[in-house]
């Protein structure tokens, strides 16, 4: 159909507008991707703050410094091609979908690790099996007001409504972004994330005034952005330095009286 192909077209130009870099990005911490590897279990999140224009305004609509998120699986793609690195990792992108990439893609971004703690095993195998059968999953790029929500990198919106604006125009093409199908895979396990709690009183002779219980709710996959991993209290923050073992003792500290406006460096892991 010729408004289905022009559609399409619209929108791949559009993604490759919104996936180009935007010139404008320092690197804060020194990755170490053998620690970083050594560090890493099945299941963890890799919280990066990228820089596409993309990103730009994913982290002004969620107030946080990170844009994207990707989920560790481990060996469980195999070993990879001889002489080259294996696709640990599994992640959406904007124009290219579910696709698999090697760690060291992120090794010059600022990055942090959240890993879900007490995930069983087999809940563990059923996530990263989730994952591994997303892949290929495309992005409708002819859904055009999914991708036009990010054309204006901050737009004057009320801070209570810029996480709705992450999921207008949500379905098919939305499930295809990188927290929102991570939170899928999550909930398909029912692992909390940031559920919605409610309060319900207790009742009986026994119950007091005080006496409430929680109820967790599912949120819609959606409505889930990569700062939700590090603010969840189901996921703890996993510092690959202090994993390894750090003795401040052993920092190398320059004498030097550093200038106005450098940033010094210390031999540090990703955060």
């Amino acid at each position: 159909m010729f408004v289905d192909k022009a559609l399409d077209r619209f929108g791949n130009w559009l993604a490759r507008l919104l996936s180009k870099e935007s010139g404008d990005y320092h690197q804060f911490t020194v990755s170490d991707p053998e620690t970083l590897k050594q560090s890493l279990r099945p299941c963890d999140i890799i919280l990066i703050e990228g820089n596409q224009k993309i990103a730009v305004a994913i982290k002004y609509l969620t107030q946080s410094t990170w844009s994207h998120a990707a989920i560790y699986v481990g060996g469980a793609l195999g070993a990879g091609k001889p002489g080259e690195e294996p696709l640990s990792l599994i992640e959406s992108n904007l124009g290219e979908g579910c696709i698999a990439v090697p760690l060291s893609k992120y090794a010059s971004y600022n990055t942090r690790i959240c890993r879900p703690v007490n995930l069983s095993k087999a809940d563990r195998e059923k996530v990263v099996k989730f994952m591994a059968d997303a892949l290929g999953t495309k992005y409708d790029t002819r859904n055009i007001l999914d991708l036009a929500r990010y054309l204006i990198p901050m737009p004057p919106l009320p801070v209570r409504w810029r996480r709705r604006m992450i999921a207008l125009g949500s379905g098919t093409p939305t499930r295809a972004i990188c927290s929102s199908l991570i939170a899928q895979a999550f909930q398909s396990v029912r692992y909390p994330i940031l559920p919605s709690i409610e309060y319900i009183k207790k009742q009986g002779p026994a119950a007091s005034t005080h006496s409430v219980e929680e109820i967790l709710r599912i949120r819609h996959h959606s409505l889930f952005v990569p700062r939700d991993f590090d603010l969840s209290p189901y996921f703890k923050v996993v510092k690959p330095t202090l994993e390894g073992g750090f003795d401040y003792k052993k920092i190398k500290w320059s004498d030097e009286d550093p200038g106005e406006g450098s940033i010094p460096v210390v031999g540090v892991g990703s955060e």
